[in-house]
This record gives structure tokens, C-alpha cells and sequence, in this order.
């Protein structure tokens, strides 16, 4: 199809030239256009929410969203550590676009809201809101996260679960350090790593001392990453008299008065500047264990596996975000007589990109499916969780920093000055591969889940088993994954877990993608046809199959 190029509509004149082939803005948009992400979202059982997440997708696509992103990232959170009269308060003040934002993802269910919904899917609608709410800013899904994972953790102590839970899992946003059950909801955060060990948990040297009131504890110590400092509560590793354990930190006791919550500093972050990351000390601080003393790790663990999926959740909404982004520039703007769509090189990149982009998507809602199922007793899912989540947070997070700067890379300078925000979604990228575990602790994570039960890896092969058949490349792929874990090794698990992401993938988009979706993808990321950047698809690939689902409005 012919295509004329699009000019910017006409400007104020400058003193020196008029202002053309400049794209308009993107917004208004809905971020919930994503063929994938609908699909999945029926797929996975939650398909009763597609008309809140497209309306949550337009709402994110607002221009009035979008610069509530933008201010909270540019006015970033501030640190008082005292009151004008000398009283230690140590709170962190942030600008009112944080909390419009922090106020719609709360009321939307995207903190621990799932929890106490019934329905089947509850947790897949989550993920799909998170998916297109997260166009907006990435910082405040730190706090919405945290609190959607601590409820399973808390439940560990039915007693603390039993006041704390109804507040955790509210559709209100209540700012504001108060009693925690003076509260109308709550938001959790987690103190887990220090100065010595970071992800070696073990390591830590934050004392738990009882007192005479049973499951009271005094802690004295420190954490290093602390993030969403003015949570109402944390759930927080210390070591008792009988090993390392759990426990719940609120940061205002029940009777008013002010837990010691010390914050030494805010972290100076290279991305995710509107959240404000803390290094807290303890001293005498007010603690309730939760789970049994020495089992911290075994209790804290369901966290970790939420806060994984979101990691993942979050990187695929960088790559939608920034492919919209970097479709809508070469949609509009032009160069030697064509607009940069029709270039065929141009067609190429963003082509890959799309490809990288839905694979995210799908794997991400697979995820949540599974983890949806597994915490309604399907042992099969719980399985399959518990494996293909950590190669999912492995592979997903670690592909999100080079599809953000390619993506960047196709707006060319414009893309690089931060008035476009790329640059903001360039330097998020890479926290979610650190986050929650880092690609190694990711990894060998992996290798200790296939070690030590057959079940996860039975349950990713009985996966990709559906698709058997279906394409040759697929099938060959999963044989050698297969010969892989008999030989798997420490110093080859990177390697693995890469293997198995991109068949899980593959076989993820044979089953579910259009044809030139999924033969593209096996062609380069299991058949080799590719080179070693985005934007070298071979030339038999479908572009505009490609780019028209992607894409609906640029082919």
C-alpha cells in the first residue's frame, strides 16, 4: 500500500525555518492495544476484565497520565529526617503526581487486591492492568508489588494475616504514617538484603531479640536496599536464637507511636527515580514473627516468586511501551522521499522488536495463569511455576535493557534527549534483571529447582509438549533442551536457562501466535537465522503480518 509522508500540522512560525516532519504526540493512545496481551488475557482465564483493562489502558494512554509519569520521575522523593523542631520523623516526601498514580494503581486491584478476590483469573486481570497501567511509571510499581506479595508471606502467622490482610489486600490508597489499623489500607515493602551479603540472605546480621510477649521481637541492625520507605509495613530477615527468620516491622506501633525506622540515606539510582530506595538501621525496633523461627528463607519465599512475576510483568510493559514509542516516530516522521515505515531496514527492526515484544507478553500472562491456578491447589501449575518463572525473570529482564536502547535507537537523536522519555525507560530496564535476584541468582535458582524434585522439570517438558509437532524447529529444540539438563552444570547455567526460555517461548507462539509470528521467532531465536542484533530478520520473513498485528494503524 502507497503511503504519503505525514507532516506535523502547521506551527507558530520560528524566526528561521517552520517546524515540519516532526511526529505529533502519541497521547492520547490506548495502551491496551496489544492484540497479544488481550489474548492472553482470555486465554488465561480473566477475559470477564478486558473492559477494565482497556479502560485502564486509555486511562494510562492520557496525556494527563503520561505527565504524572514524567513529574514524578522529575520531581524525585525527598528525605526529612527531622521536623522543624529536632523530632527524628524520617519520612520521604514525593510529589502529588506520585500519588495520583500510586491512588488509580491501588483502586485498579494492582496491590494485594487479588487476594480477596475469588474469581478464577483475579490474578491474571492483575498482571493485564499492570501490563498497561505500567505505560505510565515504573517506580510505583515497587510498592503495588510488595504489597501483592506479602499476603501469602503473612499468612504464614494466620494471626497477623487476620488483622493485617483486609487492610493489605484494600482498594484504597491511604498515605500517611498512621496506625496501621486506623487505616483504610495498607501498603507493604520488605527489608531483606545488608552491606555484606546482598542477594547471600544468610549473611545477615540484623539480631532478633524476644521479649516476654510471645512472637515479639526488639531487632538492631541494618538493611541496604530498602525500597518504598513510607510503606506501613515490612516484612523483614533477622536472625533469632534459632536462625534466620521472618518478621513483620510496622513502621507506626499499635498504640500511635513512632517504630525506629532510622533512614540513613536515599539511594541515588541510575533508573527508577520517582521510588525512593532507603538503607534503614534498626535499633530497638518493634518486630511479630512471622512463620517459625529459622524458616525466614521458606517463609519469604512465595514473595519472591511474586515479585519475580512482576519483574517480568514489568520488563514486558517496557518493551510494549517503547516499541508504541518508537512506532509512532517512524510512522510520522520521513526521510529521502518515504516515510521511515516503508523503509524495508527500518520494517526490519521493528519487526524483531515486535516479535521480542510479544513474546514478553505471552510468556508473562502464561506465568500468571500458573501462578493464578497454583494458588487454587492445581499442583501441576504450581510446578510449572516454580521453574519457568525464574527462567522467565532470567531471560525477560535480561533482553529488556537492549530492546529499550534499540527501540530508543529508532527515534534516532530526538530519542536521546530526555524530553522524549525514552531515556527514563532506558535506565529503568536494567533494575529488573537485579531485582529480586540477579540473572545468576536466577539461574542457579533454576538448576537447585530441577535438582532437588523431578516435578518442575516434568511439568515444563509436559508444557511444551503441546506444541509438539507443530514446527521442526521447535521439536528439535526441545530435544536438545532435554540432553541439556542431564549435563547441566554451574558454570553452563546461564546457557540452560536461556535454552529454555526460548523454547518455553517458541512453543508459547506456535500454540497461540499467528504463523508469521511464530515461524519468525523459531526461525531466528531456535533455528539460528539470525544475526546478533535486533533488525536482522531474514528476508523470507512476513514485516507486515508482523507489524500490522503489532502495530494495527502503521502498516
Amino acid at each position: 500500500m502507497a503511503h504519503t509522508l505525514a507532516h506535523t500540522p502547521p506551527q507558530p512560525r520560528n524566526a528561521t525555518h517552520d517546524v515540519t516532519n516532526q511526529p505529533p504526540p502519541l497521547t492520547p493512545y490506548d495502551a491496551s492495544e496489544d492484540t497479544a496481551l488481550l489474548e492472553g488475557l482470555r486465554r488465561e482465564g480473566a477475559g470477564w476484565a478486558e473492559e477494565d483493562v482497556r479502560r485502564l489502558g486509555r486511562a494510562a494512554g492520557s496525556a494527563e497520565a503520561q505527565e504524572w509519569g514524567e513529574q514524578a520521575n522529575r520531581h524525585e522523593p525527598e528525605l526529612r529526617t527531622h521536623d522543624r523542631y529536632g523530632n527524628r520523623i524520617d519520612e520521604v516526601e514525593f510529589h502529588p503526581s506520585w500519588h495520583r498514580l500510586m491512588g488509580v494503581a491501588v483502586a485498579e486491584g494492582l496491590a494485594g487486591a487479588p487476594w480477596a478476590d475469588e474469581r478464577p483469573g483475579a490474578h491474571v486481570a492483575r498482571t493485564a492492568r499492570g501490563l498497561v497501567w505500567g505505560h505510565t511509571d515504573a517506580g510505583h510499581g515497587c510498592p503495588t508489588s510488595m504489597t501483592y506479595a506479602a499476603v501469602p508471606a503473612l499468612r504464614a502467622q494466620p494471626e497477623l494475616a487476620a488483622v493485617y490482610e483486609p487492610l493489605l489486600t484494600s482498594r484504597v490508597y491511604a498515605p500517611g504514617l498512621r496506625a496501621p489499623t486506623e487505616k483504610r489500607g495498607l501498603l507493604a515493602g520488605m527489608g531483606m538484603t545488608e552491606k555484606q551479603g546482598g542477594s547471600d540472605v544468610r549473611t545477615n546480621t540484623t539480631a532478633a531479640t524476644p521479649t516476654a510477649e510471645p512472637g515479639v521481637y526488639t531487632l538492631r541492625g541494618h538493611k541496604w536496599f530498602t525500597s518504598a520507605p513510607m510503606c506501613d509495613v515490612f516484612l523483614v530477615l533477622a536472625q533469632a536464637p534459632g536462625g534466620l527468620s521472618c518478621f513483620l516491622v510496622p513502621r507506626v506501633l499499635p498504640d500511635g507511636s513512632r517504630n525506629v525506622f532510622r533512614i540513613q540515606r536515599l539511594k541515588d539510582k541510575l533508573g527508577n527515580r520517582s521510588n525512593a530506595s532507603s538503607e534503614p538501621e534498626f535499633d530497638g525496633t518493634v518486630a511479630w514473627l512471622v512463620g517459625p523461627e529459622g524458616r525466614g528463607v521458606k517463609t519469604i519465599i512465595e514473595m519472591v516468586n511474586c515479585t519475580r512475576l512482576d519483574c517480568v510483568m514489568m520488563s514486558a510493559t517496557l518493551m510494549r511501551k517503547t516499541l508504541v514509542e518508537a512506532g509512532h516516530h517512524v510512522r510520522h516522521r520521513g526521510a529521502f522521499g518515504a516515510r521511515l515505515l516503508e523503509q524495508p531496514l527500518m520494517r526490519n527492526v521493528l519487526a524483531d522488536l515486535a516479535l521480542e515484544s510479544e513474546a514478553a507478553t505471552t510468556l508473562t500472562l502464561r506465568l500468571s495463569g500458573a501462578a493464578d491456578r497454583a494458588v487454587r491447589g492445581d499442583d501441576s501449575e504450581a510446578a510449572f511455576r516454580r521453574i519457568a518463572t525464574a527462567v522467565g525473570k532470567y531471560w525477560v529482564t535480561k533482553r529488556g535493557p537492549a530492546f529499550t536502547a534499540e527501540a530508543l535507537e529508532c527515534l534516532g537523536g530526538n530519542g536521546y534527549a530526555e524530553d522524549s522519555g525514552m531515556p527514563r525507560h532506558y535506565r529503568e530496564a536494567p533494575l529488573l534483571s537485579i531485582w529480586e535476584g540477579s540473572g545468576n541468582v536466577n539461574a542457579l535458582d533454576v538448576l537447585r529447582a530441577l535438582s532437588r524434585d523431578p516435578g518442575p522439570a516434568e511439568a515444563l517438558f509436559t508444557e511444551l509438549a503441546l506444541a509438539r509437532g507443530a514446527d521442526a524447529r521447535l521439536d528439535a529444540a526441545a530435544s536438545r533442551l532435554k540432553s541439556a539438563l542431564s549435563e547441566a552444570t554451574e558454570t553452563g547455567a546461564r546457557r540452560l536457562v536461556e535454552q529454555m526460555a526460548l523454547t518455553l517461548q517458541a512453543s508459547l507462539l506456535v500454540r497461540h501466535a499467528p504463523p508469521a509470528v511464530a515461524d519468525a521467532f523459531c526461525a531466528t531465536r531456535l533455528g539460528g537465522d539470525w544475526g546478533y542484533s535486533f533488525g536482522t530478520l531474514p528476508d523470507s520473513t512476513d514485516l507486515g503480518a508482523i507489524l500490522s498485528r503489532a502495530l494495527p494503524d502503521g502498516d
